[in-house]
């Protein structure tokens, strides 16, 4: 089964535009070293009644949004190969715009599949 890197951070909403170019040539980064998806999605419908939020949970503020984000692997062997090349890419350092968000704040971790449908 495939193994996936989740990350859930919150953003400014006036970064969203440095954040997505960013967040489209570190994309880029990964599926050239072997990433099968990668994925970054902004919140869209987020006050939710029925669960705990995603803007509570990242303790988001106003003016902020969050943004969930994953990138798939064909295993956590594989994830591991190709992170550590995408570690060492000088494009990734090259970015010029900086960081458009807290990285104190960012949540991530590794997921093994349990169903795919």
């Amino acid at each position: 089964m495939a193994y996936v890197d989740g990350f859930l951070l919150p953003i400014p909403k006036k970064n969203l535009a440095v954040y997505r170019r960013m967040a489209k040539r570190a994309g880029k980064v990964w599926r050239e070293h072997g990433a099968l998806e990668y994925r970054e999605c902004v919140g869209d419908d987020l006050p939710v009644k029925m669960a705990l939020p995603f803007t509570r949970v990242t303790k988001a503020r106003r003016g902020e949004t969050v943004v969930f984000s994953w990138v798939v692997y064909k295993s956590r062997a594989h994830r591991d190969r190709v992170v550590a090349k995408v570690m060492k890419d000088p494009r990734l350092m090259a970015m010029p715009e900086g960081m458009p968000f807290d990285p104190k704040r960012m949540s991530y971790g590794g997921f093994r599949v349990i169903v795919e449908a």
